[in-house]
């Protein structure tokens, strides 16, 4: 096998790796009732929160899909809504006691998985490894436009 293949076949293998580890690490019992895509939706909001808008375009959907996403974290006690007493079109986003819990818990995991990683490299590889997986992300970035 060469060397492209290598990288393609790691790189397939990698994103459906992380992606079955990431649902099985932070869907545990105290948030059972999430899914990996309510997890993102929670990492969108962020600490900080935000409108509608601006986290539909943060996870690349329409605010149309958020919505509908939106509705049951606001129903399972994740999300709150609060519209802009200057403008009423606005919604804004804010996570709850248990939307920062989830938000953590889901922050923990990558956390891990980045030490992991850099735990195995030296200072050297992990320049390295950094300029390539930017590469990666531009590529991804660039390639849906």
């Amino acid at each position: 096998m060469d060397n492209r293949e290598i990288i393609n076949e790691t790189l397939v293998h990698l994103f459906h790796e992380i992606q079955k580890l990431e649902e099985e690490a932070i869907i545990t019992e105290d948030f059972k009732d999430l899914t990996n895509n309510d997890m993102h939706i929670i990492e969108a909001v962020g600490l900080e929160g935000g409108n509608m808008s601006s986290i539909a375009a943060k996870l690349d959907i329409t605010v149309g899909s958020l919505t509908t996403s939106m509705n049951s974290l606001v129903k399972k006690g994740y999300t709150e809504r609060e519209r802009s007493e200057k403008d009423r079109r606005i919604v804004y986003i804010h996570l709850t006691g248990k939307g920062r819990q989830a938000f953590h818990h889901h922050a923990k995991f990558h956390e891990q998985m980045t030490d992991a990683v850099m735990a195995e490299l030296g200072e050297e590889e992990v320049q390295v490894l950094g300029k390539t997986l930017k590469a990666l992300t531009d590529f991804f970035r660039s390639y849906k436009k």
